[in-house]
């Protein structure tokens, strides 16, 4: 077959391109870790760009919140099923190839997220967004605990953090300003030059990697949990939707619960007694993993599941537009950025248990500051919980990270990143979906209690309707029975403004309290300095990195 002139002078530009990178230097790990914080910049980007235009979605397709959260929640889900199965992926065919396969689905899925015409096209499309993002942040993470000697890991992983903090001010920022200026699809847009910018960095930088320790698909494993995750988050989220007049007792929850038991109870079997498990839960007999795999679950379902509802605050309850929604999160990722390389150096030096545990007290208690919330607060309020957010997500991820890895074996590096990847973003799925369910609950439950106080024989009441009947009568015209039912608009509109805020507050002091849960597990972690375990033999200690088992693994430079 005769070759194309430009694909064939592309390719030669790469592999010349390549050639200037030498595994050997000592920059070549430092230009990999570049690399990886483009795809992980990209993942978490697009989880936080999006919380800003969800109103707007919502009104363009014209559907509710329990609609809409599963642009979410399917993002998440994708996320978490593919995880662990990039992990495999990576071992079986190479993980330079597996990255640069995430960074096509993601830039993909982005540019059909941004020609959607309907919600169930856009929540499809986010799907395949989810299969990327499932393949660049556990294999970016594993390719960079593999470079990195034990002794340097929190330091890189600190700077690898700061993409996530990056993404984290610029998301909202760069989508309010899209959603206010331009419209909502460009939200997603906005990834497909960097998803580009990013294979071309991948295919020159990146030298190919293949693990010796290389089993078999498990394919039981995977079907039982794309079935268990799922089915679990539907019946979460169905069980109080508006549309579901039976509720929990719904046959359509319950069998969901029903298929989701099962599917569990095989996924669980299934791992346990295969000789090769798609998600090896063998890795948490490691009593340091175990521990901060709880931690990790715990968290994320306080802090992903409390990330979409303060721009919804903002937008719904204040006033603000989404550019002024997003901006409001921009010095916390500059906050993470500078607290995270600087908590991975002094895991180093203090045990890393005090930083952990101190970030998630913090976390915790900003939190309960936005619990306290009504369509009176002040924007520095709002500013000073997410300033001091910032130095609580930047004390915390670097050193649980490292300590959760610690005295795992170089090759189970990409098992045990996907595993806690996975955990993490199972919790950050929970999260959306109870608080989500929640949300919708208490909103009905504060309307119902507040109109329970609104008798139509109460003085208040009247006194109430008759101030605002003045203050129409005054501003518009009218009278008589237009002015009656104008004035009760006015305050039924208020009542349900009302019922919202308490609403958004009963969420925050349910993740506050789940955060404040996920502290406690990190007392019982066995580390002390420099993340060394507490018996002082674990496999990180009595092997180095890259020892003669580990180093005899092949690696080549894929050129094609």
């Amino acid at each position: 077959m005769k070759k194309v002139p430009g694909i064939s002078h592309f390719r030669e530009f790469i592999r010349e391109q390549s050639a200037t990178f030498d595994t050997e230097s000592p920059s070549y790990k430092w230009w990999l870790l570049a690399n990886v914080m483009i795809g992980t910049f990209m993942a978490v980007l697009d989880a936080t760009i999006v919380n800003v235009g969800l109103p707007k979605i919502m009104a363009s397709f014209g559907v509710g919140l329990d609609k809409i959260e599963w642009v979410l929640t399917a993002y998440m889900l994708a996320l978490a099923v593919m995880l662990p199965t990039s992990g495999w992926l990576a071992d079986r065919f190479g993980y330079k190839r597996v990255y640069f396969l995430g960074l096509f689905l993601f830039t993909l899925g982005s540019f059909l997220c941004g020609i959607s015409p309907n919600e169930d096209i856009l929540i499809f499309s986010r799907i395949i967004q989810g299969l990327g993002a499932g393949c660049l942040m556990p294999v970016g993470m594993a390719i960079i605990t593999r470079e990195f000697p034990p002794e340097k890991r929190g330091v890189a992983l600190g700077f690898w953090s700061i993409a996530s903090a990056a993404s984290v001010s610029f998301g909202p920022l760069i989508g309010g300003y899209l959603v206010d200026r331009f419209s909502w699809p460009l939200i997603f847009d906005v990834n497909v030059p960097i998803g580009i910018a990013g294979m071309l960095a991948t295919a020159i930088i990146q030298k190919e990697y293949r693990s010796k320790h290389v089993g078999p698909f498990d394919p039981i494993g995977f079907f039982s949990v794309t079935i268990f995750l799922p089915f679990l988050l539907y019946a979460l989220t169905e069980g109080s939707t508006s549309t579901n007049s039976a509720g929990w007792s719904s046959p359509v929850v319950l069998t969901c619960f029903a298929v989701a038991a099962i599917a569990f109870v095989v996924f669980i079997s299934a791992e346990l007694i295969v000789d090769h498990p798609l998600i090896d839960l063998r890795l948490l007999k490691d009593y340091n993993f175990a521990i901060a795999n709880v931690v990790t679950f715990i968290f994320g379902i306080g802090m992903f599941g409390s990330t979409f509802l303060l721009p919804l605050f903002l937008q719904n309850s204040l006033g603000y537009t989404a550019l002024q929604a997003g901006a409001v999160f921009l010095p916390v990722g500059f906050i993470q950025g500078v607290v995270a390389p600087m908590a991975g150096i002094s895991s180093n030096r203090i045990n890393p248990k005090i930083l952990i545990f101190s970030g998630a007290i913090l976390l915790a208690f900003t939190f309960y500051l936005n619990s306290e919330m009504s369509y009176l607060t002040e924007h520095g309020f709002i500013m000073t919980t997410l300033y001091l957010r910032g130095v609580a997500m930047g004390i915390m991820f670097a050193p649980l990270t490292a300590a959760a890895v610690v005295d795992i074996p170089r090759h189970k590096m990409g098992q045990a990143s996907g595993l806690l990847n996975v955990i993490r973003q199972v919790g950050g799925s929970f999260g959306v979906a109870i608080l989500t369910t929640i949300l919708t609950t208490r909103i009905t439950y504060h309307t119902q209690s507040f109109g329970e106080v609104m008798q139509a024989n109460s003085p208040a009441f009247n006194s109430v309707l008759r101030n605002i009947g003045y203050f129409v009568h005054n501003s518009v015209g009218g009278a008589g029975a237009l002015v009656d039912k104008q004035s009760q608009a006015i305050l039924m509109s208020h009542v349900a403004r009302q019922s919202f805020v308490q609403a958004i507050d009963d969420d925050f002091l349910l993740a506050a309290f789940i955060t404040l849960i996920s502290a406690f597990p990190v007392l019982f972690l066995k580390i002390g300095r420099k993340g060394k375990g507490k018996q002082g033999g674990g496999p990180s200690e009595q092997k180095p990195v890259g020892g003669p088992e580990e180093s005899a693994e092949p690696s080549t430079i894929i050129s094609d």
